[in-house]
């Protein structure tokens, strides 16, 4: 049994970042929406860090991940563009689209490495969007509809962004750094909106100069 454990132990760690989610189902589920984000994304991370270090990745549990991750992903965009509503609920879908088109064709070819933007950038980005609205006070609907947009056309575009920050960490103590700073962002309103502003340029410095090179060549 305990063996049975350990070698499942990177695919119970990604079911368990899905399970909390039946709490954006209950009345007022909305108010956990980004203690959930920022959980999933940690789960997210720490399924694949002990999968490679303890050399348990497996086909199954990359299809695993994969799956987890659309159904997080969904329910965290859908939540959003219920709760806005009107074009931002539209929006929302657009994304879903994008998310799904995206977490298929990697099902496909599950070697496929590196094209366009993670699903879970997506959720970073709409988590730092949500957070600078508070600490600003303002509507955040116009750009969460620019948001879900981007996203969906830069999760399905054939090159790499190898420059989003989480992308530029490799190792155990630079992935732990990238959601130390959700954490942060969360936690401490006066560094929210530099965090976010971080996150933003990195991503556009890579949508862009990537995208710029891929059309050059």
């Amino acid at each position: 049994m305990g063996s049975i454990l350990y070698i499942n132990l990177p695919n119970i760690v990604s079911v368990l970042g899905v399970l909390p989610i039946y709490l954006l189902l209950l009345e007022g589920g909305y108010k956990y929406l980004i203690p959930l984000m920022i959980y999933n994304n940690i789960m997210d991370d720490l399924d694949g860090m002990l999968a490679i270090k303890l050399n348990l990745k497996s086909r199954f549990g990359a299809v695993l991940d994969n799956v987890c991750d659309v159904v997080t992903h969904t329910f965290f965009v859908l939540t959003v563009g219920m709760y806005y509503g009107g074009i931002c609920g539209v929006a929302s879908l657009l994304a879903v689209v994008g998310i799904l088109l995206r977490v298929v064709s990697r099902l496909e070819n599950l070697s496929q490495q590196g094209r366009g933007s993670p699903t879970n950038e997506l959720i970073r980005h709409l988590l730092l969007l949500l957070l600078t609205a508070q600490i600003l006070e303002f509507n955040p609907s116009l750009f969460l509809v620019s948001l879900f947009v981007l996203h969906t056309v830069s999760m399905l575009v054939p090159f790499p962004m190898p420059h989003l920050l989480r992308s530029r960490a490799r190792s155990v103590t630079a992935i732990s750094l990238v959601n130390l700073s959700l954490v942060v962002a969360w936690l401490v309103a006066p560094v929210t909106v530099i965090i976010a502003f971080c996150f933003l340029i990195a991503y556009l410095y890579s949508f862009m100069l990537s995208g710029f090179r891929w059309l050059k060549n």
